[in-house]
């Protein structure tokens, strides 16, 4: 079997060294994190992780088993078979001067993104959507010259009613 992206999401206690245990689970197995994002959840003192691997299915299955052990985790779910929303946030500094200024505001309208910030020298441009959607613009932007790139990594959940980590 191939390896695949998969998108693995999980509810977690709010406690010191619950990231750690669990990227060193990953990196035990051999598993290289594409990304991995972590904020507070709907739930008081619960975090939602939403981890991005690529693995094959079986390999990933196992994984999630052993994240299952780890003491501070309520719930984990791979969502990668489900039909799901995801999307990501990256925020661009991009090299400008007055003659170029014009062009990056008009490739960034087309993508829906804002500028957030502008100095003499630079621009900071903020764009959410899904990678590819980042990727295309981050490249388009690539031929200004940029300064500084950070990128939160996929936050995603299930499309409609499903909530795999809900107690249903």
């Amino acid at each position: 079997m191939a390896p695949t992206r998969h998108t693995i999401v999980a509810l977690v206690e709010d406690k010191p060294g619950v990231l750690n245990r669990v990227a060193s689970l990953f990196r035990r197995r051999g598993f290289n994190i594409e990304s991995i994002a972590v904020g507070h959840s709907e739930l008081p003192q619960l975090s939602r992780m939403t981890i991005v691997v690529d693995g094959t299915v079986t390999s990933v299955e196992q994984v999630r088993k052993q994240l299952e052990k780890v003491v501070e985790m309520v719930k984990v779910s791979d969502i990668t078979p489900d039909d799901i929303v995801a999307r990501e946030l990256a925020l661009v500094k991009i090299k400008t001067t007055s003659a170029t200024r014009g062009d990056i505001i008009e490739i960034v309208d087309i993508f829906r993104a804002n500028i957030v910030d502008v100095a003499l020298d630079s621009v900071t441009v903020e764009v959410t959507g899904d990678e590819e959607k980042v990727d295309s613009l981050i490249n388009l932007l690539r031929n200004f010259g940029i300064k500084e790139i950070a990128r939160t990594g996929r936050v995603a959940m299930t499309r409609g009613g499903t909530a795999p980590l809900a107690g249903e």
